[in-house]
């Protein structure tokens, strides 16, 4: 099968070339500067999405048609029919997604132009207001937290930012988890919230504020979040290794992607704990950055922190808050560091206290929003 790959990240080339793969009529789409033979694409896929994340190491994810159906009628089912606005990049799948929802509902997306901002954002949205027999087409878009917390500010200044969070029927919010402080502020401005959890490997988020879309099953299995379902990914180019080291097939037939990330369902809903392997282990003890994080989080001024670990000379290792400078409230780094160290203390332990909080201009980021953890982690263990 031809596999046609998509030079830059124009939403409109992309979402011309994702609905000839999705009807079927032109070659499979590769995106994220994908290097992948054509040989080595299987017949029914619509594209190879390569992404670094985090982590830093490469793959290259196949989706057929069929799983990338899946996820969208899955969501329409949940959320409801309507227009959508893209307003991330088009090459990471929950802006992928954004437009094979709008090809399956048979509608053009909106494209938001340019760089993000709360004016651009609100613009674009108060533009799709239309009606059909009478009747407003419901309007939704997918963001990722970042994003969210800038609407959120702006919103307090600017009616328009406010008027336009307030528009959309469904904002689908995923790429790393939501701050509880900022899912209040939203629902305070009666922003209609609905969290996902999913990756490249799942067509994008399948599980909606802990809740599994239709088709999708998870479970837990030693800690981890396990998921089966239409959804999954067929595996990785060029990588049978790490495909059968991702997605087991149990005795039954059913195939099953091991997320690496750890959870528990509770009354039904699945609560994410963070990755598996983002431990670093800290005066002899295990410290989780995830919760740590999640900790921090709470702390008004600190909601759009990401914490890491970096080698420390006493306790071997240690975590570090860091911060957006414009972000942060007008209280010194100590005072703010110490309301850090209590919260993780109170929550945790004494031994999970971060050890430092430093102030940066603008956090490092991934093509798809998400903190660049490696590069954050890098630039704070380089201020030593």
């Amino acid at each position: 099968m031809r596999l046609e790959p998509v030079i830059g990240d124009d939403p409109r080339d992309i979402l011309r070339a994702l609905k000839s793969a999705l009807h079927g009529a032109g070659p499979a789409l590769g995106l994220g500067g994908v290097n992948v033979l054509p040989g080595e694409v299987r017949p029914g896929t619509a594209v190879v999405v390569t992404t670094s994340g985090s982590t830093g190491i490469p793959k290259s994810v196949v989706l057929s048609r069929d799983a990338l159906t899946a996820s969208a009628l899955a969501t329409a089912e949940r959320v409801g029919e309507g227009m959508w606005l893209l307003a991330l990049p088009a090459s990471y799948v929950a802006g992928m997604q954004v437009m094979v929802r709008s090809i399956v509902a048979d509608r053009e997306p909106a494209i938001l132009s340019g760089s993000f901002t709360p004016q651009s954002f609100a613009a674009a949205a108060l533009m799709m207001v239309s009606t059909e027999r009478g009747v407003r087409i419901p309007t939704f878009t997918s963001l990722v937290p970042a994003q969210l917390t800038r609407l959120l500010d702006a919103a307090e200044t600017d009616s328009t930012v406010l008027a336009s969070l307030r528009s959309f029927e469904t904002i689908l919010v995923g790429g790393q988890g939501l701050p509880a402080i900022a899912l209040e502020r939203a629902e305070a401005a009666g922003a209609r919230v609905v969290r996902t959890y999913g990756s490249t490997e799942t067509s994008g988020g399948c599980v909606y504020d802990g809740v599994a879309l239709r088709g999708v099953s998870v479970r837990i299995v030693e800690g981890e979040v396990q998921i089966s379902g239409p959804v999954l990914a067929d595996g990785y180019v060029g990588d049978p290794e790490m495909t059968d080291a991702v997605f087991h097939r149990t005795a039954d037939g059913t195939r099953w992607y091991l997320t690496g990330d750890a959870g528990l369902i509770e009354d039904d809903v699945l609560r994410v704990r963070g990755r598996i392997d983002n431990v670093i282990v800290s005066g002899g003890l295990n410290v989780s950055l995830d919760r740590v994080e999640r900790v921090v989080r709470g702390i008004p001024g600190l909601e759009s922190a990401v914490v890491v670990g970096v080698s420390d000379p006493r306790w071997g290792e240690a975590s570090v808050v860091v911060v957006p400078r414009g972000e942060a409230l007008r209280r010194s780094e100590s005072v703010q560091l110490e309301e850090a160290r209590q919260a993780v203390s109170s929550e945790i332990g004494p031994h999970a206290r971060p050890s430092r909080l430093v102030l940066v201009d603008d956090l490092a980021t991934l093509p798809s929003g998400k903190p660049d953890r490696e590069a954050i982690r890098s630039a704070v263990a380089a201020l030593h």
